[in-house]
């Protein structure tokens, strides 16, 4: 059995462009699909956030309309209370890349608004990817490499093909024109090749040691690829 590192948002909002708040959090799928995985396969989770907040979970992600239907919303939202590591989370500040065998981030817009500007979490993303464990990103979660930069000021990632929540996904969600930035384009401009796929179907990118998904439905091959590499 390994321990995993889950690396989850503290956001509950998210600024937009004209300076209101979207409510927003983790995406319930995107964490819980790979929770069932890992821990179904023998695996320990280990949930980190920044200054160690109980992570808000993105209550749109609980709709009957965004889990195809009332009996899928019904058993992601029991599983999310199964994920009892969740509630107790460590400081992110205080994790030790040594004690973790692969590190994954979920989505959710939430990672936008502070994993994305997270020292420790870009430190920890740089450290991770030159240890040469696995590490899995899904959704908006890889705006979280945007931190991972170098001394000498270039992104660790630059180079490296990932798939990521697109610039049309997010303007048929909703909010297009209305975030400060996005996703798709700030990845490009730090040098990450963003290999886009359909809006909304399964997308897993694997580059070396990096796995990224760009959606909530690439939530769960997503975990499978991990579970291949540990």
């Amino acid at each position: 059995m390994s321990k995993i590192l889950f690396v989850v948002t503290g956001a509950d909002r998210l600024t937009l462009a004209d300076g209101s708040a979207h409510p927003t959090g983790f995406w319930a799928e995107e964490a819980v699909a790979p929770y069932e995985a890992l821990r179904s396969a023998g695996h320990e989770v280990v949930v980190a956030t920044p200054g160690g907040v109980v992570p808000p979970v993105d209550r749109g992600s609980l709709t009957p309309e965004m889990n195809g239907g009332r009996e899928n919303a019904d058993r992601i939202a029991k599983a999310l209370e199964s994920f009892t590591e969740l509630r107790r989370p460590v400081r992110l500040e205080d994790v030790r890349l040594d004690e973790y065998a692969a590190v994954f981030y979920p989505g959710g817009h939430g990672p936008m608004e502070d994993l994305a500007v997270h020292p420790g979490s870009g430190r920890l993303l740089v450290e991770a990817l030159d240890s040469g464990k696995p590490l899995a990103v899904v959704c908006h979660g890889p705006a979280a490499l945007l931190a991972a930069v170098r001394e000498d000021g270039g992104n660790a990632f630059a180079g490296y093909e990932v798939a990521a929540f697109t610039n049309a996904e997010e303007a048929q969600g909703g909010l297009g024109d209305k975030v400060r930035w996005l996703l798709e384009d700030r990845l490009t401009e730090a040098g990450v090749r963003v290999r886009a796929g359909e809006p909304w179907a399964p997308n897993v990118v694997v580059d070396r040691t990096l796995v990224t998904g760009q959606n909530p439905a690439s939530s769960a091959p997503l975990a499978e690829e991990l579970l291949k590499r540990l």
